[in-house]
């Protein structure tokens, strides 16, 4: 096989990479370079040229009008929500906002974008040069955001499996949007994984996106490059289009960084490209040539007026600012105790965080409450691939269910089902505890007969904790809460086993 065959078959991923201990040795002399352009659909009423609504996962072509369509003589109006919106992003992304700002038209040719342009904003975008700090290894890092703009979002093509064909839904087209691009300053899928955390979360506190990565509400564009350590040249990079998920990204980068390199190593060259990544072979491939930015030919839209922002509008916004997620961790940090590692997960979410706080209004039982969403709930929601926006129960309820262990009418391990009969179907936590009959046994008779029979079933364990061995007693106490179905109390099961065992 000729080297520069075998060159481009490693391009296109028909050459099996490099050995492990290569590629560990080849990766740890390159650094890698990262940049993100992030979609977010802002969650306005109405799009944001025509006043037809942006409710997700209606009928195709069923929320569009004469001017989403893009008909002849049809005139766009801004949506004034949508700057808002945009300049609350900018705020709270330490961005600097423009007073004097403008759209234009993005020309290119695609079949779900009826105009052939989309409106978007080219040189002077609504907000610039923020940043957003996260947390690493090496301590606290800024990653440069070079822009905030809105622009439009457009339609979506359906692929007829069975004609052949495709179909365009215009439900999508005009959906209000922000792209928020950063500067290369990311240099790993992980603090890839925190920005988009931190970004996501910030949306979340602000309101201004629901940010239901599922429903394609927040999506990220992913540039990568690679380059050899202590090289002030930025590498040629690769574009992966549309992605929706953190793991996807991850995996994404983690993939197309080790091609780059095997390339790179194999004394090929990387093309600038745009790249799909495919989820169930794990691998990159290629879509297209990637455009320069002056393919697009952008000039000011005519039928739009310039966007003058005065000072005291955007200082109006400032002040409306919520607590963000920074302010409220150290909150929790000061005034629950809070470990640094748990405030972290909970603010990581508006909807945790909100939950957090109006939990303890009900039940006043902070730690409680931290612990269950960070233990059970958070679990429930890894095992579902559940968002916490999607959480079917409320704040009043979880409250509730603290109280209910607090006061001793169910115990700890009741508690967990009678959570996953929230998350199933949710109700009030007594409701439920009644039609299960799950309220915890109190009674020293009843517990006092469980403790005999447990006890009567298993001398070797008698033996065994009058040997010294104490873990003895945690079985027998695991046994009766077995044997009760968990509904015994279990600080009397503890005091009756001792009692007996030391008789």
């Amino acid at each position: 096989m000729s080297h520069k065959i075998e060159q481009k078959m490693r391009q296109f991923r028909l050459v099996p990479s490099i050995s492990k201990k290569e590629e560990k040795m080849s990766r740890e002399d390159y650094e890698i370079v990262i940049g993100l352009e992030v979609h977010a659909e802002l969650s306005t009423n109405t799009k944001i040229f025509c006043s037809c609504p942006t409710k997700f996962g209606a009928e195709p072509n069923t929320q569009t009008c004469p001017i989403c369509m893009a008909m002849p003589g049809t005139l766009p109006v801004l949506n004034e929500k949508v700057v808002e919106y945009a300049v609350k992003a900018g705020l709270a992304t330490n961005c600097e906002i423009s007073r004097d700002s403008k759209n234009d038209r993005k020309n290119y040719f695609y079949p779900d974008l009826p105009k052939a342009y989309q409106i978007s904003q080219f040189d002077k975008p609504l907000c610039e040069h923020g940043y957003i700090e996260i947390e690493t290894q090496d301590g606290k890092k800024k990653i440069g955001l070079t822009r905030i703009h809105i622009e439009e979002d457009a339609g979506k093509l359906n692929h007829d499996e069975f004609g052949g064909g495709s179909l365009v839904d215009l439900n999508r087209a005009g959906v209000p949007l922000i792209e928020i691009v950063s500067e290369p300053d990311i240099r790993s899928s992980e603090e890839t994984e925190k920005y988009l955390r931190k970004l996501k979360s910030i949306l979340e506190y602000i309101e201004v996106s629901d940010c239901k990565m599922q429903e394609g509400s927040l999506r990220a564009d992913v540039n990568v490059s690679v380059r050899k350590k202590g090289d002030t040249k930025l590498g040629t990079r690769t574009e992966m289009k549309n992605m929706n998920s953190f793991r996807s990204i991850t995996r994404a980068i983690e993939y197309e960084v080790d091609r780059q390199i095997d390339v790179i190593e194999d004394g090929g060259k990387i093309e600038q490209e745009t790249l799909r990544w495919d989820e169930v072979s794990g691998k990159t491939f290629p879509m297209r040539d990637k455009e320069d930015a002056q393919d697009y030919r952008y000039f000011p839209d005519p039928d739009l007026v310039a966007i003058k922002l005065s000072e005291e509008y955007i200082q109006n916004i400032k002040e409306s600012l919520p607590e963000l997620p920074g302010s409220r961790k150290q909150r929790y940090l000061e005034d629950y105790k809070l470990s640094e590692k748990d405030a972290n997960l909970i603010t990581s979410s508006k909807y945790l965080s909100d939950l957090f706080e109006e939990a303890i209004q009900v039940c006043n039982n902070p730690k409680a409450v931290n612990n269950w969403i960070i233990s059970d709930i958070s679990r429930i929601l890894n095992e579902t691939e559940m968002e916490p926006i999607e959480i079917p129960f409320d704040a009043k309820q979880l409250g509730k269910l603290v109280i209910l262990i607090d006061k001793g009418t169910i115990s700890s391990s009741i508690g967990k089902k009678v959570l996953t009969e929230l998350f199933e179907n949710p109700r009030d936590p007594e409701q439920i505890i009644k039609e299960k009959d799950w309220i915890q046994i109190s009674d020293e008779g009843a517990i006092k007969e469980v403790v005999l029979k447990i006890l009567e079933a298993n001398p070797q364990s008698i033996a065994d904790y009058k040997g010294g061995k104490d873990k003895a007693l945690g079985f027998l106490v695991g046994q009766a809460m077995k044997e009760t179905k968990g509904q015994a109390n279990p600080q009397m099961l503890n005091k009756m086993f001792l009692e007996e065992l030391n008789k």
